[in-house]
């Protein structure tokens, strides 16, 4: 494992917003309200030349067994045990309080080297803070601002004494290379349909921060994980509710995060939940994942929970349901299984394998065109002011999704009823089931004809 730092403090001392920067990627969420971070994250961090895994975690507030703020500590010391440094950062604003003083005394217990920052130390004159922060027997404090990148330079200077030798050698283009070869899988859906609990199932650990409450997971959080060999890009997401509904700012970040998170998606697990029918909501997020052109499956959580009995009429009736609302991802893989359980998740893999092997589909022109002349003989396109449209010649020219390009005459005035059917027919002779399909209309005659 590489070396590794994990940044400790209260809540709202400004770890997200050092995070941030270090990584130098705005991955984490950032907001004056206290607590917005929950669960922990990772990402690939630099500080001049010494290269580093940096974990962002919760903040820490005493709070009695099994309370949310408790389980966020205990997703912080599970971090804090894969770290080789802890950045204790105190808010120089606030003054040293005694979670502060609590803090200090976990930290020594844990045995972890500790580099104490006060945060918000924005010009010369050193609030009362820096001076206390003494106390903490933590070791001489950096005064910094990790807003304005003030005092980095001696964070580097601890960071270089506790650094190995090979955290100095910084491999960008193998991390480039390896970060396009791994599958970018997100995890969405409304709340409370079992995202996290899904990730801890598929990890095999209590990664994510679960419980009755809705709403739990505010940020994106994006996990390396291995499937079979491959590299995988897990991303669990927050919970998506309707539009109308969402009206707190914070809210409204975690939806953008979110869509983000599809967009730069490979494949998309939409995780609904079988105790309820599929809601418009599900539609709207699986419709999003479609005009975004990534791969989705359909992850019915929770199906411990229905009957052997009423099984067979619910797949029935969510195919049925799906087939006449997401036309444009027909053939969609659906997956019952049971997060808490931990059964179905070899099949949801696996459908999650095969339909990222489709987006990334290539058909040969040949037998597209051998197709399309069949299919247009069979069913030429309708006239238009007395003239037949002509479909001419065709070549898919992309994948990820897979993207045709269409010769032929008047292709504008081309019925979209006919384009379903070319669609449709395409899906089934090229096995492109369960991805968007996209199309781009040529006018003149084939380029290839010489």
């Amino acid at each position: 494992m590489s070396f590794t730092v994990a940044i400790i403090g209260r809540p709202n001392v400004g770890k997200s917003t050092l995070f941030n920067r270090l990584a130098g990627k705005k991955l984490a969420l950032i907001d004056d309200t206290p607590g917005v971070t929950r669960d922990w994250r990772i990402a690939p961090a630099r500080l001049d030349d010494i290269a580093f895994d940096l974990i962002d975690t919760a903040g820490y507030e005493e709070g009695a067994p099994d309370t949310l703020s408790a389980r966020m500590w205990k997703q912080t010391m599970r971090s804090l045990a894969q770290a080789d440094v802890a950045l204790f950062m105190l808010d120089g604003r606030a003054g040293l309080l005694p979670d502060d003083r609590q803090l200090a005394r976990l930290l020594h217990k844990s045995g972890k080297p500790v580099i104490l920052a006060v945060n918000k130390c924005d010009n010369q004159r050193h609030p009362a803070a820096f001076t206390e922060s003494y106390a903490l027997n933590c070791g001489e404090p950096i005064a910094f601002s990790a807003a304005h990148a003030i005092g980095l330079g001696e964070v580097y200077d601890r960071l270089k004494a506790l650094a190995p030798k090979d955290a100095f050698i910084v491999h960008e283009e193998e991390e480039d290379e390896d970060a396009e070869k791994s599958l970018h899988l997100a995890i969405v859906g409304r709340p409370n349909a079992g995202k996290s609990t899904l990730v801890n199932a598929l990890v095999g650990e209590e990664r994510m921060l679960t419980g009755p409450e809705p709403g739990l997971t505010r940020d994106a959080v994006h996990i390396a994980w291995e499937h079979n060999g491959k590299a995988v890009r897990l991303v669990d997401t927050a919970g998506m509710r309707k539009r109308a509904r969402v009206e707190e700012k914070l809210e409204k970040m975690s939806v953008q995060e979110t869509l983000r998170a599809i967009r730069l998606a490979h494949v998309v697990v939409l995780v609904a939940d079988a105790t309820q029918a599929l809601e418009k909501q599900d539609m709207t997020i699986a419709e999003h994942v479609a005009e975004e052109g990534r791969a989705l499956v359909i992850a019915v959580n929770k199906w411990d929970l229905i009957g052997e009995k009423d099984r067979a009429a619910y797949l029935k009736q969510t195919r049925h349901r799906l087939d006449h609302v997401l036309a444009q991802l027909a053939g969609v893989a659906v997956v019952p299984m049971s997060a808490s359980r931990k059964t179905g998740l070899n099949d949801l893999m696996k459908a999650v394998t095969a339909t990222y092997e489709t987006w990334n589909r290539r058909a040969g022109t040949p037998a597209l065109n051998r197709w399309l002349k069949h299919l247009t003989e069979n069913h030429p396109p309708p006239m238009v002011t007395g003239r037949r449209i002509k479909l001419r010649y065709m070549t898919q020219f992309k994948s990820r999704p897979p993207t045709f390009a269409l010769w032929g005459n008047k292709l504008d005035d081309l019925p979209d009823a006919y384009l379903r059917y070319l669609t449709n027919h395409l899906r089934e002779a090229f096995d492109l089931r369960g991805v968007p399909i996209r199309w781009q209309m040529k006018k003149g005659d084939n380029p290839y004809d010489k």
